[in-house]
């Protein structure tokens, strides 16, 4: 999406630079698959470009098709694993589904783990002598309780928490939760819990990516999602990031992207990293609220950003469905589809869509998405804003302060200096972090506003043509039989000739000056060897 207008297979660089990043997969007759990231496109113009997608989808099909019509070949025949059914008329015998229900009818997860262990230990008993039923009752009662999960969520509208369909599970959230960060906040949706701490340092410390071309590429924002194992109540070595820790972060990252600050706004570079303390369904979305806080907490300008899941139970018809706003793990386990939207109140920033059936129908299509945006408005306005309504003023304390100045490209080098002698020597007398890029950009960081202040009037100093009557402070670092030089920035000097130090006559400059004495001057042009030259006792009269 560019300009309003969808451009269909775009290149590298209109892919790069558009409003909207869409992917769909089709069927003949249904979507089954979407992949997108937007700068808060509007829930109407998101449907039009899915189902534009899928229009054009419809004409690779057609090449498919005769593809398969010149050279197909007949599918592979397979033989069936499934759960023989008198199998489970005797577990639906020694297990009544209302037995079922009532084990699986809670808003813990631990306690419906527990009454689930408790119907397979029942059965393990009642089938000792059964080695070839007791091989498959693992997956026999992974099956009946995913039968008796659809059954009362598609029939009856009873959803396993107690939950109306449309309901959000109890929402917390805070921010400032670690004092030494420079920010953080924690958002919790039920059981499901994402503790997020924001880091920002200088633009020189963006990660650098090694890209498949021979570019190299860098992100200037970052997003970690982390997933221990006790987060589901599970014991187990850390062992890094997997594919599903990966993807989730991605997700996070690009929710996220399309509200962030440019480079001359805000010249920091972000890393955001999500803990999992608790997990029950859809942490990628509350990795994106708990983002979004820590980020506004340490004086990112940012707009909010919230993320919801929507869930699909669907029956024999493709009119017989049931939407599930926030769904837990059970809902994602046993449903149809896990439809994640993150948005602002102007539009959608991303959507990722995994399902288990054969597509979705528009109607379904339609409707996640008007449920997503009805739930992240309602998170906003009832979680997120009453723990942060807006972004800090300014960064935190403990942050780095970064001071932005634009000066002469063509004076870079002096800046700079030969072997990089005088950058070095402004940052050792000011302890502060300088970053220069090619256009002219000077970024100078810092904790110490007093000295960042002192390194930029260096920089000034350095890249200003000297004029004369402007006034300098400078120290004394050579002393001569005819006057004395002065640096008044790292490697830049001007002469005071020994008549010009003070008002009354002297014979030595050594009667005056010291080495290291730190003295005010006037500029007074350069003299016939292109040397600046100051004046001491002429200052006062300036």
């Amino acid at each position: 999406l560019a300009d309003g207008m969808f451009i269909i297979n775009p290149s590298q660089e209109e892919w790069k630079n558009g409003d909207l990043n869409l992917t769909v997969a089709s069927t003949r007759e249904k979507v089954i698959m979407i992949e997108a990231g937007a700068n808060e496109v509007p829930e109407a113009k998101m449907i039009e470009a899915i189902y534009k997608a899928h229009e054009i989808n419809q004409t690779i099909i057609a090449f498919i098709d005769k593809i398969v019509a010149e050279v197909g070949k007949e599918k592979h025949a397979y033989t069936s694993c499934a759960i023989p059914e008198e199998m489970f008329e005797e577990i639906r015998r020694l297990v009544p589904p209302e037995e079922m229900e009532t084990a699986v009818f809670t808003d813990e997860k631990q306690v419906r783990e527990e009454n689930i262990r408790n119907v397979t230990a029942k059965l393990e008993e009642a089938f000792a002598e059964k080695e070839d039923w007791l091989a498959i009752l693992d997956e026999a009662v992974y099956q009946y309780e995913k039968k008796t999960v659809r059954k009362m969520i598609l029939k009856d509208h009873k959803r396993p928490d107690g939950r109306a369909i449309t309901q959000i599970r109890p929402l917390a959230a805070e921010v400032d939760i670690i004092p030494r960060v420079h920010g953080s906040a924690m958002f919790t949706r039920g059981q499901t819990q994402i503790c997020n701490v924001c880091t920002l340092a200088p633009l020189s410390e963006q990660q650098r990516i090694d890209g498949l071309d021979e570019n190299e590429v860098s992100k200037r924002y970052m997003n970690h999602y982390n997933f221990p194992s006790y987060s589901v109540g599970e014991t187990k070595p850390s062992r890094g990031p997997g594919r599903r820790e990966i993807g989730h972060g991605a997700l996070a990252e690009r929710a996220l992207i399309p509200v962030l600050p440019g480079e001359e706004e805000f010249p920091y570079a972000i890393r955001t990293v999500s803990e999992t303390f608790e997990s029950n369904g859809s942490t990628s979305m509350a990795s994106t609220c708990a983002s979004c806080m820590s980020l506004m907490a340490a004086g990112v300008p940012i707009k909010m950003v919230a993320g919801i899941s929507c869930g699909l139970v669907t029956g024999e018809t493709d009119d017989d469905y049931i939407l599930l706003t926030d769904i837990q793990g059970l809902e994602d386990f046993f449903g149809d589809m896990d439809f994640k939207v993150t948005g602002t109140t102007e539009g959608i920033t991303a959507i990722q869509m995994d399902i288990k059936i054969h597509g979705l129908t528009r109607p379904i299509v339609e409707g996640a998405i008007a449920r997503c945006r009805e739930a992240r408005l309602f998170i906003m306005d009832n979680c997120m804003k009453p723990a942060i309504s807006m972004p800090r003023p300014e960064v935190g304390p403990l942050a780095p302060k970064i001071i932005s100045i634009q000066i002469d490209p063509e004076r870079i080098g002096d800046v700079v200096g030969q072997r990089g002698k005088t950058i070095n020597e402004i940052i050792a007398r000011t302890g502060v972090k300088i970053d220069i890029t090619d256009d002219g950009n000077v970024s100078v960081c810092g904790t110490d506003k007093e000295m960042m202040d002192k390194a930029v009037e260096m920089i000034q100093i350095i890249v200003t043509d000297f004029e004369e009557g402007q006034i300098f402070k400078g120290k004394v670092v050579s002393i001569k039989e005819f006057g004395a030089f002065i640096e008044f920035a790292p490697g830049k000097e001007g002469m005071v000739h020994i008549s010009k130090i003070a008002r009354e006559r002297i014979n030595r400059v050594e009667d005056v000056l010291t080495l290291g004495d730190v003295v005010t001057v006037v500029c007074l042009g350069k003299d016939r060897m292109g040397r600046i030259s100051f004046s001491m006792k002429d200052v006062a009269q300036k």
